[in-house]
């Protein structure tokens, strides 16, 4: 005990501890509580700028989900087995194609316009699909119906990180030629039956009707048997038969698909109706120069003056409407889908990496949500300190002012710029 009574003499001594006190004092109030108070705002301010920035991130974050489900809904699928849905929105595209061209006959009086004065006829895809509708290449190619139609399968490339549903299981290969048919194909442009006519005069005693092995189901009566005439050369009628087997009115490959299906017939197609609303607007154009000049033999001009201004613009604005139809969002992604096969895998990774992108947004704003708890706690822990800082230097300030009024008789004495 003795010890430590002479240390604090020693202390005492020459007013050692008051010098020391006053030190601890200064630098209480100049540095010591400012910069916790610094610290303090701070926090704040890092916590308010987290919870600003998790506002910011809730637009892209808004706008990536209305661009998927908008993807979505433009391809008519909900995104959980890709191929499946693939697959079961193409066998929608013949319906599509057909109400896209439920108002083309509305086009026939502009198509007829546009042929007049000309000796060849125009626009032979657009004729065809206001007379008969969107049939097949092969209809339109060979002028008669197929009897069978033997479509290309659809052939989607996704690869396994893209689709949840069984590759193995919808994986189709196309094989065929550029073309679309086989080896076997009789092209019609290659056949030539001219006016083939059989001689069915002489009667072959010999031929038995019954020496077939397949039983047709045609009851036949008793007839004269005649003879045919089998060595009838098939060259002279430029009959081509490549391969075993009847393929005659079976339309295969790129003819198998309709005209709006087609990648070659759809282009065509729609170069056709570009080439009618181009001559329409000319035509839209001429007239509006002929009104401003009143120039009497311009109207007198080939048919100018059978159609109006308005008669055009109502031509302009079927073919607008038709546009539309068949050049909308979704029958363009169906339509690419269906002859690109890597498309399936391109939309498949643009949505894929909109959902990425999506749930990294999240995951950034659930971390700033917890750092700007983590802040604010920060900021709260801050506040026993702070306020045990400030009653210590209070302390401090009340034992200085009363020694050194000990030392003037009891003066009062105040230290000027203490904490509050």
């Amino acid at each position: 005990m003795k010890d430590w009574l002479e240390i604090l003499r020693l202390y005492e001594k020459e007013n050692v501890y008051l010098a020391e006190a006053a030190q601890i004092y200064v630098r209480n109030v100049n540095y010591e509580v400012p910069g916790v108070r610094k610290q303090m705002t701070k926090l704040e301010q890092q916590s308010d700028e987290c919870i600003k920035r998790v506002q910011d991130l809730g637009k892209p974050e808004a706008q990536l989900l209305s661009e998927h489900a908008a993807l979505l809904q433009q391809l008519g699928v909900k995104g959980d087995h890709l191929r499946d849905e693939f697959l079961q929105v193409l066998a929608k595209l013949p319906e599509m194609y057909a109400n896209s061209i439920r108002d083309i006959g509305k086009l026939g009086e502009a198509v007829n316009l546009f042929s007049e004065g000309s000796d060849k006829q125009c626009l032979p895809l657009l004729r065809h699909l206001i007379e008969f509708g969107n049939t097949t290449v092969y209809q339109y190619v060979n002028k008669e119906a197929p009897l069978t139609i033997e479509e290309p399968p659809v052939k989607l490339n996704l690869s396994e990180d893209n689709t949840m549903a069984n590759t193995d299981e919808n994986e189709i290969d196309f094989g065929g030629d550029d073309n679309g048919g086989t080896s076997s194909t009789i092209s019609a442009e290659m056949i030539d039956f001219g006016e083939l006519s059989l001689d069915v005069n002489n009667v072959a005693n010999e031929t038995d009707p019954n020496d077939g092995d397949i039983d047709w189901g045609i009851e036949t009566t008793p007839t004269d048997v005649v003879e045919i005439d089998l060595d009838i050369p098939i060259e002279e009628y430029g009959i081509v038969i490549e391969g075993a087997g009847l393929d005659g009115g079976v339309a295969k490959g790129e003819q198998a698909y309709t005209i709006l299906d087609s990648p070659t017939y759809r282009d065509r197609f729609l170069d056709e109706i570009y080439e009618l609303e181009a001559f329409l607007r000319m035509r839209l154009y001429e007239l509006n120069q002929l009104d401003a000049s009143s120039n009497i033999m311009f109207s007198l001009m080939d048919t100018i003056s059978t159609y109006d201004a308005d008669s055009i613009r109502k031509m302009l604005t079927n073919i607008e409407k038709v546009l539309c139809e068949i050049c909308n969002e979704q029958t363009r992604h169906l339509f690419q889908l269906k002859h690109s096969p890597k498309y399936a895998d391109l939309l498949a990774n643009k949505l894929k990496q909109m959902t990425k992108a999506v749930d990294k947004i999240r995951d950034t704003k659930e971390v700033l949500k917890n750092r700007s708890l983590e802040l604010k706690q920060q900021r709260v822990d801050l506040n026993p300190v702070l306020a045990e800082l400030v009653a210590q230097t209070k302390k401090l300030q009340l034992n200085i002012e009363n020694d050194i009024s000990k030392r003037y008789k009891n003066r009062v004495v105040n230290l000027m710029g203490g904490v509050n």
